[in-house]
């Protein structure tokens, strides 16, 4: 096997900058799987499981997070639990917030995602040079 062990584990699966993720900010029960997640998006957050969007569950404890989406293939399920510190949350509130893909990627590596800057907008050439 060999090769260098800080290597090891460093593939992680990220949203692109188009995708919606959208966040549940009011914990849940960490029991639940798949199906009672994605009932929880129709239920609570009143939207789509299979939209194509990500969502975001926190637990009470602030170092576990779980998200949902479709694929187009089938319903994928992540789960991450920090081994040191904690995820940097919103307040808790019954209230669904969103994020940007950046955002997203920085709350999944325990940093504090408030201080990803929104990316600038640029205009779209109208022809080629």
């Amino acid at each position: 096997m060999g090769g260098d062990p800080g290597v090891e584990g460093q593939l992680v699966i990220v949203p692109s900058g188009g995708v919606r993720v959208l966040v549940a900010t009011k914990p849940v029960d960490f029991r639940k799987g798949m199906e009672g997640l994605a009932a929880l998006v129709r239920e609570a957050m009143g939207s789509d499981p299979f939209c194509g969007a990500v969502y975001v569950f926190r637990a009470k404890r602030a170092d576990r997070v779980k998200l949902i989406f479709w694929d187009g293939t089938g319903m994928v399920l992540v789960s991450k639990r920090l081994e040191d510190g904690k995820f940097r949350w919103p307040g808790v509130a019954d209230a669904i917030m969103r994020l940007s893909a950046a955002e997203l990627q920085a709350l999944l590596e325990g940093l504090d995602w408030r201080r990803v800057h929104e990316p600038r907008r640029i205009a779209v050439p109208t022809a080629a040079s």
